[in-house]
């Protein structure tokens, strides 16, 4: 006879749930395993007999429950290759149970056939406690490894291994990232046996009301609260949807991607306005009109025919993966120029053969003293750049010279050519002290418009208007406007 590991379930209660085929072969081994004696079947087991060894002492050597799972595993692939082993778990043994899944990975690689014996699962005795009906939709979560990601709160949600109050209070802390503190969830332990016990409680008071019991269960309601929905990025995309559906908003039905453009260029600024401002709550706002311009377009995408918004994330996705291999794979990066490196490498090798001049990619549709900043930067790469600064700055005053040249010879079309390569020169500078220009001009014009507001409420309070006012006072409202600090 081979080596052989048959797993048995306990069921999710008392005897009375114990299928008999499961409970004949319990009680005619002449020894069991089990994950843990601390269920209630157990004690009346032992009354007619049976033999058995818990591991739950294990649990006590090891911080992570992974942990304890493996350790527990290798004892019984080890046990088998001596004798033939019955393990016993609580439930059924295909369902929310870690154990059993480590075994059927590593049975065959120790050439140990692993068994199922069954057993009724706990799902089913807590379906018809609480009475719900599977159709409408669940899901069945570990506890112990919970993430607010897997949530989906519009339908049934189950969550096992719920062993003592950390593990509930981690699953309190985790269901608060997407739910109120006061949203009602009910605790089940021992479904469908005489212990059963039901109580519903307010989320805050989870890891409360949660005693040490390996047949306790979290069931959370679905989710029927509009308001609370409002945080699903599902319900994001089906407001969208909506909105340009045959009976949803005129506007937002005549839009196309031209016609977009010049919107995400506004909220795009508009976001670096609300992070200069230092306000979280606006720069929420702002990063919020920002995602509506990409599900705008991807919505638009959809109704042509051309691809989805899950099609953006794909390719998002798999080109984060691909430009990051010193996280998702094997290549290193001690620090970001080196993590900046390999971008670029990666990102020449995507592009292939598509580029012929090494200052393709860089967009006509940046502002342009964005535009010079990269196309800069992109030439200092390959070395086409001054080794300091002075040069630099020489150039500055060489092209000042150049422009007032033009301008004393009134030839204002050439004029405007060297008016542009002062601001070239100018970006040049900013390079080299790594300032954004584009940040730094957008600073100064927040400046003027403080100090401008500051002239116009003072000219206000003098009773005259702007134009009654000489230069030299206007001036001097400015200056107090620098003096203020403004």
């Amino acid at each position: 006879m081979g080596k052989t590991i048959e797993v048995l379930g306990l069921g999710a209660g008392d005897l009375e749930q114990l299928p008999f085929g499961v409970y004949k072969k319990l009680m005619k081994a002449d020894h069991v395993y089990l994950r843990t004696k601390e269920h209630p079947v157990i004690t009346e087991l032992v009354q007619e007999g049976l033999g058995f060894t818990s591991f739950d002492s294990i649990y006590e050597k090891h911080d992570q429950f992974e942990e304890v799972y493996q350790e527990i595993v290798q004892k019984l692939l080890e046990k088998a290759k001596a004798e033939q082993v019955i393990y016993a778990v609580p439930g059924h043994p295909l369902v929310a149970e870690r154990t059993v899944q480590l075994l059927l990975e590593y049975g065959p690689k120790e050439d140990i056939d692993i068994t199922i014996g069954g057993g009724q699962s706990f799902i089913d005795a807590i379906f018809q406690s609480l009475k719900i009906d599977p159709v409408d939709g669940f899901q069945l979560l570990d506890g112990t490894l919970l993430k607010s990601s897997q949530l989906q709160i519009d339908q049934h949600i189950f969550i096992s291994q719920v062993y003592d109050q950390f593990v509930a209070s981690n699953i309190k802390l985790t269901l608060m990232e997407r739910l109120p503190d006061d949203y009602e969830v009910v605790i089940v332990t021992a479904a469908g046996s005489r212990n059963e016990r039901i109580e519903r409680v307010p989320l805050y008071e989870l890891d409360r009301k949660v005693t040490l019991d390996n047949l306790t269960s979290v069931y959370v309601p679905p989710v029927q609260d509009e308001q609370i929905m409002l945080k699903n990025f599902s319900k994001l995309r089906e407001i969208i949807a909506v909105l340009r559906g045959p009976n949803g908003c005129p506007w937002d039905k005549e839009q196309t991607h031209e016609s977009l453009k010049k919107y995400l260029i506004e909220e795009t600024y508009e976001v670096i306005e609300a992070i200069d401002s230092g306000d979280i709550d606006h720069l929420i706002e702002e990063l919020g009109d920002v995602l509506l311009q990409v599900m705008l377009h991807a919505q638009i995408g959809e109704d042509e025919g051309y691809f989805a918004i899950e099609d953006v994330i794909e390719v998002l996705s798999e080109k984060m993966i691909r430009r990051h291999p010193h996280v998702f794979g094997d290549k290193k990066a001690e620090n970001s120029k080196e993590v900046l490196r390999n971008w670029q490498e990666i990102k020449k090798q995507e592009k292939g053969e598509r580029e012929s001049s090494l200052l393709e990619g860089i967009s006509k549709s940046l502002p342009n003293l964005l535009r010079a900043f990269e196309i800069q930067k992109k030439a200092a790469k390959v070395g086409f750049d001054w080794q300091e600064i002075t040069p630099a700055l020489e150039k500055v005053k060489e092209e000042l010279e150049e422009f007032e040249y033009e301008i004393k010879q009134a030839n204002f079309v050439d004029a405007k050519k060297e008016f542009g390569d002062i601001l070239f020169a100018i970006v040049n500078i900013a390079r080299f002290l790594d300032i954004n220009p584009e940040e730094a001009l957008f600073g100064t014009n927040e400046k003027f418009i403080r100090r401008f507001q500051f002239i116009e409420e003072r000219v206000k309070k003098s009773g005259k208007s702007v134009e009654e006012h000489s230069l030299e006072e206007l001036d001097q409202f400015w200056d107090e406007a620098k003096s203020k600090g403004l």
